[in-house]
């Protein structure tokens, strides 16, 4: 891990076109701002988390609704009766 300092209003940039600000620093809390593309997601670290869980799960139940579909497929491709 890389460990830098900053005080308030200078930043880092991250590759050419990632820029972390910080924006202001009251007691233990930092305010950041980060300019990145569009195309870049930028989250807290929770709520990345919850969504990797969440595709994780959705993951899972679409490969079981996925056996149970071709579970109902015979070896020829005809529906089983």
């Amino acid at each position: 891990m890389l460990v830098l300092t900053r005080k308030a209003n200078q930043s880092i940039m991250i590759g050419d076109d990632i820029e972390v600000s910080v924006l202001s620093v009251l007691g233990e809390k930092v305010r950041l701002g980060i300019q990145a593309p569009r195309d870049v997601p930028v989250f807290r670290k929770e709520v990345f988390v919850e969504i990797q869980a969440q595709n994780i799960e959705a993951a899972g139940s679409s490969k079981d609704a996925l056996n149970q579909a071709l579970g109902m497929i015979e070896d020829d491709g005809t529906a089983k009766t």
